[in-house]
């Protein structure tokens, strides 16, 4: 593995002068407010409809970008920019809910059952209450985030995705719930931020996590169980890694050793499970039991869950010292260096084939923006 420097200065270096860059000049809309973030390769706008989790994930990322590296009025500018998108246009006034999905003008498009646009913007609103200093805003971030928890407890207010015959729990929802206190925590210091997270990592435990096949199941019934059908056997390695690294985050945090050698766990287990032997890189769905899966795009290489390996194997190798860590973190390095960044428009490229070949020419479009790549640099 590269020398401490060497990594920290090459992190920062495509960070600061690669990803960040990109997405200041291509994704601010100025004429309508917010991010557009259906971007091709050389940053052309290739559709104007606005995702709201990338309104809040954009937000979050300049604040952050203020308040951990240096003030620069151009993010900080960039915040505000996104802050008041999110306010004007993100919210339906009938019932208080964000939306999903808008026109570029902020017109609705689409709201979903789940509520992790609401997880997004109470970053958002967090980071932007730390750099301002406005009290009000981290008021906001505190409830939008309460609406989050009490949307995901299943009020009636929701209407279940499944009937009474399969009710479902995902992994997603604790794992957010987790990371989302973490942010708020730093970002507002929210009150209730250590219960939170101990209420969805006994979640994760309880419901997801599975010693005897070594796994952690992405989704299962209600009480926990098993499901013997294709939702309930597909593993997503890349979202179990990093509700893994959130762990460790915690552990490191609270100097708690039980819930580092957990997060540690759980990156061993869904390391065996993801990483691809034949050509590297993590793949995006596997099975518990190694029959087929559904999902057409099980073998791809999406960026997200090389981000989160990246994260998830240099943390565990700082908090351990554990030279497999440092292996590991190494070989995705490698990998994910050699096909995803683009070294013409810079950024990386969202969608590979399995043998590291492109895909896809996207940057950006509803689910990806300035959020997994440059919170991993």
């Amino acid at each position: 593995m590269m020398r401490d420097q060497e990594l920290l200065d090459f992190y920062r270096q495509r960070l600061l002068q690669d990803t960040v860059p990109f997405w200041l000049r291509h994704a601010i809309d100025l004429e309508c407010g917010g991010f557009i973030t259906s971007l091709d390769q050389d940053g052309c706008v290739i559709d104007t409809d606005k995702g709201v989790w990338q309104q809040g994930r954009g937000t979050w990322l300049f604040g952050e970008l203020y308040n951990q590296v240096d003030n620069s009025q151009a993010w900080l500018q960039a915040a505000e920019h996104g802050i008041r998108f999110l306010d004007q246009f993100c919210f339906d006034p009938a019932d208080g809910r964000m939306w999903f999905h808008l026109d570029r003008q902020g017109n609705p498009i689409r709201k979903r059952r789940y509520a992790f646009s609401e997880a997004f913007a109470a970053i958002a609103y967090g980071e932007w209450a730390k750099a301002t200093g406005n009290a009000c805003y981290a008021m906001k971030a505190a409830n939008v985030f309460e609406q989050f928890l009490a949307l995901n407890k299943q009020l009636p207010v929701l209407e279940p995705k499944f009937t009474p015959h399969r009710q479902t729990r995902s992994l997603a929802v604790p794992m957010i719930t987790i990371n989302t206190a973490q942010e708020l925590r730093d970002s507002v210091q929210l009150p209730a931020a250590e219960k939170i997270i101990d209420e969805a990592i006994e979640q994760i435990r309880e419901f997801h996590l599975r010693p005897t096949e070594e796994c952690v199941l992405e989704t299962v019934g209600q009480h926990g169980d098993y499901l013997p059908h294709f939702d309930g056997r597909t593993l997503n390695p890349g979202h179990a890694i990093e509700g893994a690294w959130f762990i460790m985050w915690e552990g490191m945090y609270r100097q708690d050793v039980e819930l580092t050698k957990l997060g540690c766990q759980i990156l061993d287990w869904m390391w065996v499970r993801g990483w691809d032997q034949k050509y590297g890189g993590l793949l995006y769905f596997t099975s518990v039991d190694g029959r087929p899966i559904q999902e057409y795009w099980h073998d791809m290489k999406f960026w997200w869950p090389q981000n989160e390996g990246l994260i998830a194997t240099l943390l565990a190798y700082l908090l351990t010292g554990e030279a497999r860590y440092a292996k590991w973190h190494d070989e995705l390095h490698r990998w994910a260096h050699q096909y995803f960044p683009d070294p013409k428009y810079g950024e990386w490229f969202g969608y590979l084939h399995r043998d590291g070949s492109l895909s896809s020419t996207l940057k950006g479009n509803l689910w990806k923006g300035p959020f997994h790549l440059p919170r991993q640099q």
